[in-house]
């Protein structure tokens, strides 16, 4: 014997007589019961609990002990015949009841005890009756008390003291829509609910006014089973083996939110978290970091451009009209906005539906998931797509004000769409954004707010997945540019794109100056000619198929490197199989059991996605590189700006001292681009006169770099 909270103390077991409940009787309905239960997860239903009820003993009801609910049942002393009694008004009812004034005299002493107590020990020990049994007997409650668990399982209607009381709750309330605990009440509270129920509630009293709500299932209708909360050694957290932290610690340093979030969309609740400071701090920047910086840009450019959305319409925030926002002359409808406008607006409806229908589900994880893809896009793709906007100079030109107005509905919207996730954050940008332009017209609290419904007139299908197409081939670009080495900032010569459909080629082709500047290529160019620039090499997957052809495997590597490789993927594609011949006979392979591996050829670099392959031109000429070398200036004086604490609209004059050739060429040739990109007024090849230079490297080259903020 053992006890796994007191690890070193001896325990002795020997048998106990016990009351049972006879549950092996009501097996097939407490399956039937939980076939119509939605589990999370889906293998719950019947893997462990269903192999639970499957394998079902009779229920050890009883307990010696002092504290808990004591069994109603009466021994005649006599014949130890017994029975159960239903209410403590039925135990009055009996004959020659004795023992009530022990009751009531400790209610006398104490009038502050509560009722409830009378048919709890001690007072309900002293209750005796007649024995209906024997003339000469008399009926004495047994001493045991009920095993909590049952207690637990009578929750669901004893909490409204059904069915003396709360009849009208109970059935509002029942079952309950879901419950959630972790994976070790499986045999606990799940099972003791759903088995009081089956017992109490069956579906075979048709009759019964009550029927409506107690057809299976019962007494819920979803179960979230949630995975093990592990210490940092591994071990489920545990008081007595002091394996866990304070949680303040990380409310303190990282914020709430940020537990939180690391719970909802680090993986699925069912999974078990092995508790870990380091990965609760990396997954702020995926989603808390990255929203705040695009909600601080808002803020930063809104109050630099002067842009308060309260100062043109009384209309409320969170019940914005075109009409009476396009009257005040700065907001047009978004159908009348730039394509990037229309896009980011119709994935923010999108993410709304997609994160209603996860959470309709009880798929937290999924709705998180669904969430990062947005402010990912919102981030690295609307607000990086629109900074000329918001930089423009002309502060009423309609599309800088569409960009701000958008921006703003996309983080005004958004703070209700994360309220349930990170509610300290969500409450913070509805704070700033909402209450404190418009004040009182608004709600107070974002969390007062009705959850945001998705406006399916704003999404555009076709834009979506064109949209999407060239997030990926940018994606795939820097992939590519990644594995070459071939930092960002280096212009290249021409990007090829292999794509897998050609029908959205037409609408790429005139966003072809998107693509080049993304990618930082000077041309874009389509083709199905693959075999110019990669080559694939296809290898059977090991793991899959050794246990099936075991000695069969260095025969099928030979066949496959033999192979034309672009010809058997061709085959794959068609047929969605390949056969090899082999000196036993044919064999079919399917594509989970072939890697293939891309290759690009000499002077290129490849990537692969879902869509297209990506091909880059890594050849370098004079003009590439000296362009190359102006950005990396740039980069180094924004740097630079940034050291010194320089604000968004302080104009700079800077100095550039350097050996290099290839520096001072594209000193001299990218001046103006220079200037312009980092609010230079003047670029010297030459020290400042008091100014104190900072050395950096660039390229291998060793350059001084002069900065220093021009009065306005």
């Amino acid at each position: 014997p053992f006890c796994w909270r007191s690890e070193e103390d001896p325990l002795i077991q020997y048998p106990r007589q016990s009351w049972f409940i006879r549950t092996t009787e009501f097996k097939d309905r407490m399956l039937a019961n939980n076939r119509r239960i939605h589990w999370l997860p889906e293998h719950i239903k019947e893997g462990r609990f269903g192999n639970f009820l499957e394998t079902n003993v009779d229920w050890a009801l009883s307990r010696e002990r002092y504290w808990g609910t004591p069994l109603p049942v009466w021994v005649c002393s006599e014949t130890g015949r017994a029975e159960a009694i239903a209410s403590y008004a039925e135990l009055l009812t009996k004959s020659d009841v004795a023992g009530t004034e022990v009751w009531e005299r400790a209610k006398a002493e104490k009038p502050e005890l509560s009722e409830h107590l009378k048919v709890h020990k001690p007072y309900i020990d002293a209750v005796t009756y007649r024995s209906p049994f024997d003339p000469k007997g008399t009926m004495h409650r047994v001493p045991e008390v009920i095993d909590g668990w049952f207690d637990s399982g009578a929750m669901p209607f004893a909490q409204w003291g059904y069915p003396r009381a709360g009849r009208e709750d109970f059935a509002e309330q029942f079952p309950a829509d879901f419950i959630s605990e972790a994976i070790d009440q499986t045999r606990g509270w799940f099972y003791s609910q759903l088995a009081v129920s089956t017992l109490l509630f069956g579906d075979e009293a048709s009759s019964d006014t009550d029927r409506s709500y107690r057809e299976f299932p019962h007494p819920f209708r979803n179960c979230i089973v949630l995975g093990l909360m592990l210490g940092e050694d591994g071990q489920k957290m545990s008081k007595s083996k002091r394996n866990y932290r304070e949680p303040n610690e990380i409310f303190d340093r990282y914020g709430a939110d940020a537990l939180r979030w690391y719970f909802f969309a680090n993986q699925p609740p069912w999974t078990p978290i092995r508790y870990n400071e380091q990965a609760i701090k990396d997954s702020i920047p995926e989603f808390l970091l990255r929203l705040w910086n695009v909600y601080s840009f808002l803020v930063i450019y809104a109050e630099i451009d002067g842009f308060d959305p309260a100062a043109t319409t009384g209309a409320k925030v969170d019940q914005l009209t075109t009409d009476e926002l396009s009257r005040a002359g700065t907001f047009r409808p978004a159908a009348e906005r730039s394509e990037l406008d229309r896009w980011i607006l119709g994935e923010l409806n999108r993410a709304i539906a997609a994160v209603i229908e996860h959470m309709d589900a009880y798929d937290n994880f999924a709705a998180c998931g669904r969430i990062i893809q947005f402010v990912e896009g919102l981030s690295n793709w609307y607000v990086r797509r629109s900074r000329d906007r918001f930089w423009g100079e002309d502060r009423t030109a309609p599309d800088k004000l569409d960009a701000y107005w958008t921006l703003y509905e996309c983080l005004v919207t958004t703070s209700k769409l994360i309220a349930p996730f990170v509610p300290f954050l969500a409450e913070a940008i509805w704070q700033n954004l909402a209450v404190a332009p418009f004040g009182e017209s608004v709600r107070r609290s974002v969390h007062l707010c009705d959850f945001p419904e998705p406006a399916s007139a704003t999404v555009d299908a076709a834009l979506s997945e064109r949209m999407g197409l060239v997030r990926e081939i940018v994606s795939l670009g820097r992939a590519a540019r990644m594995g070459a080495k071939l930092k960002v900032r280096q212009p290249l010569a021409k990007v090829e794109v292999i794509l897998v459909s050609r029908e959205h080629q037409a609408w790429l082709e005139e966003h072809g100056s998107l693509i080049a500047e993304e990618l930082n290529v000077k041309q874009v160019e389509y083709t199905e000619q693959a075999d110019q620039y990669i080559e694939y090499t296809v290898l059977p997957d090991l793991k899959r198929l050794g246990p099936r052809l075991g000695k069969q495997l260095p025969e099928v590597r030979k066949a496959l490197a033999a192979a034309d490789a672009s010809a058997l993927l061709a085959r794959l594609e068609t047929d969605k199989q390949v056969s090899l011949d082999l000196s036993g006979g044919p064999v079919l392979l399917d594509a989970l059991d072939l890697q293939v591996r891309l290759q690009a050829k000499e002077g290129w670099a490849a990537a692969q996605g879902a869509a297209c392959v990506v091909v880059l031109s890594t050849e370098l000429d004079e003009a590439l590189l000296v362009e190359g070398a102006a950005r990396e200036l740039v980069h180094a004086i924004q740097s630079r700006r940034k050291e010194l604490g320089c604000r968004y609209t302080d104009r700079i004059a800077v100095g550039c001292q350097t050996d290099d050739p290839l520096l001072r060429t594209a000193a001299q040739q990218y001046g103006s681009f220079i200037q312009g990109e980092t609010l230079a007024v003047t670029l010297e090849p030459a020290a400042l006169d008091g100014v104190e230079p900072v050395d950096v490297q660039l390229g291998g080259a060793a350059v001084k770099l002069y900065v220093e903020v021009v009065p306005a």
